[in-house]
């Protein structure tokens, strides 16, 4: 992306799979699609996606690197507590505070399974200084994108749940309600129309699977609070936990839309995000 706008080119993103809908072949190679493509483009048929502007990108790449290293430290957690539960050693609780770490080092181990923690211990140092030098960038670039704050005042939303959102979202203005949003996300159940026989399946799972994770995991504080908490309650009796839970999230992504969406239309100087438009 970035070496066609240094050329000065005009880049297209391409839906794939809506250009598979469009123009499906039973011979697929380059040559072929590249003129499929073509002639989708001449013709004014190519589904394109959205193309981020490289603030945008950048934000989404910080928050994915410390979503991925944060995964990385609580692997090692887990396989601590593993060897811990192999050996059958009840754990104390605060295993990572100052006092836990030393109850772990003076813990009686066999050579191997001394060695598996040690190893996984250092690894847990040696994430712990660039989680928390991002944890501060990000906090910086939290405090100043009003965005962040006005999602913030939603149940089970905090910091880096509001800025994963605004990174993955981008422009509000590309989605012209709640619902488009939550289809883009993937949050929306599948639909099979046939007569008059209407079926709903599971979620589709489209967008981006950063958006659906962090909203989970939102769901899993706002359903236990109003005004999330009763429509949660009842949910969960006909239809299970699970499915509530997904339920909740989509609710709060709806949310998010009214709220981002307010501050798009906002005048200049009362809440405008400043966020470019940018098609291809």
């Amino acid at each position: 992306m970035e070496l066609l706008e240094e050329l000065e080119l005009e880049p297209h993103l391409v839906h794939p799979s809506r250009c598979k809908a469009i123009a499906s072949a039973r011979l697929k190679n380059d040559k072929v699609d590249a003129r499929t493509l073509a002639q989708l483009l001449r013709a004014d048929l190519l589904p394109e996606a959205w193309i981020a502007p490289q603030a945008t990108r950048d934000l989404r790449a910080l928050l994915r690197h410390r979503a991925s290293l944060v995964r990385l430290s609580t692997m090692a957690k887990n396989r601590i507590h593993a060897v811990l539960a192999d050996r059958g050693i009840r754990q104390q609780t605060g295993l990572w505070t100052g006092i836990g770490r030393v109850w772990l080092a003076e813990l009686e181990l066999p050579p191997t399974q001394r060695a598996i923690v040690e190893d996984y211990l250092a690894l847990l140092d040696g994430l712990a200084e660039p989680i928390t030098r991002l944890d501060h960038q990000i906090a910086t670039l939290a405090r100043a994108d009003p965005r962040v704050q006005a999602l913030m005042v939603l149940p089970g939303i905090g910091r880096l749940t509001a800025m994963t959102l605004v990174a993955e979202i981008g422009d509000i203005g590309r989605f012209p309600t709640a619902r488009k949003l939550c289809a883009w996300a993937g949050l929306t159940p599948a639909v099979r129309n046939s007569d008059r026989k209407v079926r709903h399946g599971h979620i589709t799972k489209q967008g981006s699977p950063w958006v659906r994770w962090i909203l989970q995991e939102a769901a899993q504080t706002a359903k236990k609070r109003p005004p999330f908490a009763d429509t949660y309650a009842q949910l969960a009796r006909r239809r299970g936990r699970s499915i509530a839970t997904v339920a909740i999230a989509r609710r709060l992504l709806a949310r998010c839309f009214h709220i981002l969406n307010q501050l798009e239309a906002a005048p200049t100087g009362e809440g405008q995000t400043g966020c470019a438009r940018e098609t291809a």
